[in-house]
């Protein structure tokens, strides 16, 4: 049985449509992450997870347990925000002990879990120092600690990485991974970041609109998007108008304008005629001199119109037949490697034949 399921969950303001009928199924110790652009659903669907938002249809169970008219007190979950929202005038200590003090619960109860979670968070030495007087990663570790004290089945993050800069980030991802993993609580995590999804998630649900386009394992999503709104959104890729010339048990053979034939994976549901794009990673672009790309069966002669470099790679943009553009990913560490390629350098670019994915349109 899973720990929290969403079933057909709707949420309207108005005429605006939310949340459009969105069903979701997360399992114990998982960490599991809503991801979309602004005004896609991903938070409000986390609101009617915590209780702070009742949808208008469908239902949520936690537990086993229908609770979707449950207020926020009666649901064995936390929320941490991106805010933080400690209190000012607590201490590290009085901060995380809080929701042990309104639970009532024994005082040597509260006093042992607040000393395991202040280890736990890294935050002994913290402990009488208040809120004002920490840095952002250790205010967002307090905000944890305050939420994980009590035990909760499932961890709410809203955003909670989003105020911190950027070295302090992955830092914090990396406390995050290795955090969910010691406790074993659920994490139910909001972002719009897909590099941050990508790094920290079991799971990934990628929101449009109101609605679940995607739901998958990170390297799934990343190598085997639906369609081209999930391929466009998780990482940089190029889609090239294509349309199926044979569909074949194989392989695939794609028609792209100004270009030509190319090979492509096989697809289910694919015949001849069917248009789209194909769609593939700019590091499964390979760029050089003919003898550079001969083995592969697609390549084909392009210039180097713009490059970035990013000490670990740089990307090439080059420009194909007709105009087209198509983006390379080269590690500036490659064996051999003499020079860089310079804006104007004829070039050929090509991919494997079991490279990349055709999407319908």
């Amino acid at each position: 049985m899973a720990l929290l399921e969403l079933r057909n969950v709707t949420r309207r303001f108005g005429d605006y449509v939310a949340v459009d009928n969105v069903s979701l199924s997360i399992e114990s110790g998982e960490f599991f992450t809503l991801l979309g652009p602004s005004g896609c659903g991903k938070t409000t669907t986390l609101r009617m997870i915590a209780g702070f938002d009742v949808p208008d249809s469908g239902q949520v169970f936690i537990g086993g347990k229908d609770l979707t008219d449950a207020p926020p007190e009666k649901r064995p979950v936390h929320t941490v925000f991106q805010s933080y929202a400690l209190f000012p005038h607590l201490t590290v200590a009085q901060n995380i002990a809080f929701p042990l003090k309104m639970a009532r619960r024994p005082y040597e109860e509260i006093r042992r879990r607040t000393s395991e979670t202040l280890e736990q968070m890294r935050l002994a030495d913290k402990a009488e120092f208040y809120p004002r007087e920490l840095s952002g990663g250790q205010q967002q570790r307090v905000s944890l600690g305050r939420a994980l004290v009590s035990r909760p089945q499932l961890l709410l993050l809203d955003e909670p990485l989003a105020a911190l800069d950027a070295k302090l980030r992955e830092e914090m991802q990396v406390e995050l991974i290795n955090l969910q993993r010691e406790v074993g609580v659920a994490f139910v995590f909001v972002t719009h970041a897909q590099d941050e999804a990508l790094a920290l998630s079991h799971r990934i649900a990628v929101m449009r609109q109101g609605r679940v386009e995607q739901v998958d394992e990170p390297a799934r999503l990343y190598g085997f998007p639906r369609n081209r709104f999930v391929a466009d959104f998780i990482g940089h890729i190029n889609m090239l108008d294509a349309h199926v010339i044979e569909a074949a048990h194989g392989h695939t053979r794609l028609a792209i304008p100004g270009v030509g034939e190319i090979t492509a994976p096989p697809a289910a549901g694919l015949a001849a005629g069917v248009k789209g794009v194909f769609a593939i990673r700019p590091e499964q672009v390979r760029i050089g001199q003919q003898s550079d790309v001969a083995d592969l069966k697609n390549h084909f002669p392009g210039e180097v119109r713009n490059l970035l470099y990013s000490g670990d790679v740089t990307a090439y943009k080059v420009r194909l037949a007709d105009g087209l553009m198509v983006e390379a990913l080269l590690p500036n560490s490659a064996p051999g490697r003499a020079e860089f390629f310079e804006v104007g350098d004829a070039v050929r670019v090509g991919w494997r034949h079991d490279a990349g994915v055709f999407l319908h349109e």
